[in-house]
């Protein structure tokens, strides 16, 4: 694959987020994990790490058009007079930090490996 380990795994990650726009958590996991995770392993890269990626890019994905399932709960119990499109608009931010985080912890790995090897000592 053009782009090695890394064009894989971003190219896994972009399809997780695109199916969260419009399947719930469980199906993508269901899904995805069976093709995906064996395909991780054997490219050498630690497990833990790639779930905690794909369960912050799934966070992202709720809140995203078209369907953004937090987006309409949070329509649900907002006061009279607050569109959807406003809260389109109050989420931009925080996706901005959930994809600074992913980058984060895309070239930090040890801030998603580190605590959980210290545990268990490998």
């Amino acid at each position: 694959m053009p782009g090695g380990t890394t064009g894989a795994l971003i190219l896994m990650l972009f399809l997780v987020f695109l199916l969260g726009m419009f399947l719930d958590w469980t199906g993508i996991v269901l899904l995805s994990f069976p093709i995906m995770l064996p395909i991780v392993n054997q490219m050498g890269v630690d497990v833990l790490w790639f779930v905690v990626m794909v369960a912050v890019v799934l966070q992202t994905s709720f809140l995203t058009p078209p369907f953004g399932y937090a987006l309409f709960y949070l329509k649900g119990v907002a006061p009279k007079g607050v569109e959807i499109v406003d809260l389109y608009k109050a989420v931009i931010p925080f996706c901005a930090l959930i994809v600074l985080a992913c980058v984060l912890m895309a070239f930090f790995p040890v801030l998603v490996t580190g605590l959980p090897s210290l545990m268990l000592g490998y």
